[in-house]
């Protein structure tokens, strides 16, 4: 990680910022945060298949996040400071991480190996974590 932000970091936490207000962007967020919400393998499995009506979303927001955290983990942008400006990769995380060895057995070796990352190497986005994944519990008990 980037020993401290500097100013080229703030420019491109911004630069992230305005991409997450694209229009498609901004609505495959809002299908994200409201109808994902897998309780079981085979509900997950379902939101991958490419005839689900929010699969384009959960594509573009996961590997959006991942872009976003690969930079961080490469030392482009300040992971902390990457974090401080948004805990909305890490509630994705939160939802997918139940199923992570098996979505890595069984589908990618390699997904969601930056936001895990982020979650190791930045406190910010492990206590982040932490608080959605205690979230995401809540939310899954009440449907």
């Amino acid at each position: 990680m980037k020993p401290t932000p500097d100013h080229h970091d703030a420019e491109l936490i911004i630069k992230y910022y305005e991409l997450r207000r694209e229009p498609v962007m901004r609505t495959s967020r809002v299908a994200m945060n409201q109808k994902f919400w897998p309780k079981t393998w085979d509900e997950f499995v379902a939101y991958t298949k490419a005839d689900h009506e929010i699969n384009a979303a959960y594509r573009q927001v996961s590997s959006y996040w991942e872009m976003a955290y690969g930079a961080a983990k490469w030392g482009v942008v300040h992971a902390d400071m990457l974090a401080e400006s948004s805990g909305e990769g890490m509630f994705v995380f939160a939802r997918v991480h139940p199923f992570l060895d098996r979505i890595r057995a069984e589908m990618s070796p390699t997904a969601f190996q930056n936001a895990e990352w982020m979650t190791r190497n930045s406190a910010i986005a492990k206590r982040q974590f932490l608080i959605f994944e205690a979230r995401v519990k809540k939310t899954l008990e009440s449907r």
